[in-house]
């Protein structure tokens, strides 16, 4: 049989807030009444583990409280910046900040368990989805203390898994954050977006020629029986199925991984949605070129949003943007968010924009 290779959005694992570090951001400080920009680092422990990450604060007038923005990645060893070194470097989440940063808005963006800075506190196995969590409440509470940050105007904003984990924190949290930014976030249960991402990909590898239709329907139905069984605690049968989808489905459902994807795959997003604050100002995106987390993959999660009458922006559909927020055809690494991008996250942060000018 030809090799297809199938992507997926899984988990993929490799075997309080001290002030460390600041650098200058680069804005002219000349006016007495305006505080230069800086980035510092932080750190913060959870569950016995020190996390660290970066705040990125832009220029400001002196005395003045400025949204702050927690910044979430999405799945897998990705760093603060959205990063998974050394071949995986689009820097998504720090050109978020920097972005942010352009419109007065200050951030904070951390090392996930095993990545960056940031240990496994001993684990083997990757965290589940409560102690992701439970790390991200607390970045939230560290950003929410900054000297700068206006805790009436606490932003999250959360890319792809990270967009359902920004549920799970305003869920969490005592303070509630005032706008919600959910970028090509999960919109489905992880299993059904992964059966989802699963057939898309073989559709284009019978397109292409690479597998014949009957491959494709037979590799459908297995991961469907694969999945049926791992959510009934029964043992997940792949004889027969493709090597790459074979291998996808054995990653996710073995030792390292098993236990975060069962408590992800537990979590419906527009079930978590529902129980939004009103009024909570929300920007959901979706790229036409996103072969992850499509568009026709956020129903549901809109349909919760609604419920619980959060305002707009609401859904923003990107012509030609990828899932790493990139123009489509544009190098993995290189590191430009696309302008669509920029666009609606400027209109996201209308009501908390600051300046100097």
């Amino acid at each position: 049989m030809a090799a297809v290779v199938v992507g997926g959005v899984a988990p993929v694992w490799g075997a309080g807030g001290a002030v460390a570090a600041t650098r200058d951001v680069g804005v002219d400080s000349r006016d007495g009444r305006v505080v230069p920009g800086v980035e510092r680092e932080v750190r913060f422990t959870v569950d016995g583990v020190t996390a660290y990450g970066t705040v990125r604060v832009p220029a400001h007038r002196v005395g003045r409280r400025i949204a702050a923005a927690l910044l979430i990645p999405g799945s897998g060893p990705t760093d603060r910046n959205g990063d998974q070194p050394p071949g995986f470097t689009p820097h998504t989440l720090a050109l978020v900040a920097e972005g942010l940063g352009a419109d007065g808005v200050m951030s904070l963006r951390f090392d996930k368990y095993g990545t960056g800075r940031t240990g496994m506190g001993g684990r083997h196995t990757a965290p589940d989805m409560a102690a992701y969590t439970r790390q991200a409440v607390a970045a939230y509470e560290v950003l929410r203390a900054q000297p700068e940050a206006d805790p009436r105007a606490m932003l999250v904003v959360g890319h792809s898994e990270g967009g359902l984990q920004a549920l799970l924190v305003d869920r969490a949290v005592a303070v509630k954050p005032a706008g919600l930014a959910l970028l090509a976030p999960q919109g489905m249960r992880l299993l059904d977006m992964i059966a989802f991402q699963v057939a898309d990909g073989l559709d284009r590898a019978v397109r292409a020629g690479q597998i014949s239709r009957e491959e494709g329907e037979v590799n459908k139905r297995g991961v469907a029986r694969a999945i049926a069984a791992f959510r009934g605690g029964r043992e997940v049968d792949t004889a027969g199925l493709l090597p790459s989808v074979a291998a996808l489905l054995e990653g996710m459902f073995g030792p390292v991984n098993g236990d975060f994807v069962r408590s992800d795959d537990a979590i419906d997003p527009a079930v978590v949605a529902r129980g939004v604050a009103p009024r909570t100002r929300t920007l959901v995106t979706c790229g036409t070129a996103d072969a992850n987390v499509p568009c026709r993959t956020v129903p549901g999660l809109m349909a919760g949003l609604a419920a619980a009458r959060t305002t707009g922006p609401g859904l923003r559909v990107l012509p030609g943007v990828d899932h790493l927020l990139h123009q489509a055809g544009t190098p993995v690494n290189d590191r430009v968010l696309a302008s669509g991008v920029r666009r609606v996250l400027h209109e996201f942060v209308r009501p908390w924009r600051s300046g100097v000018r």
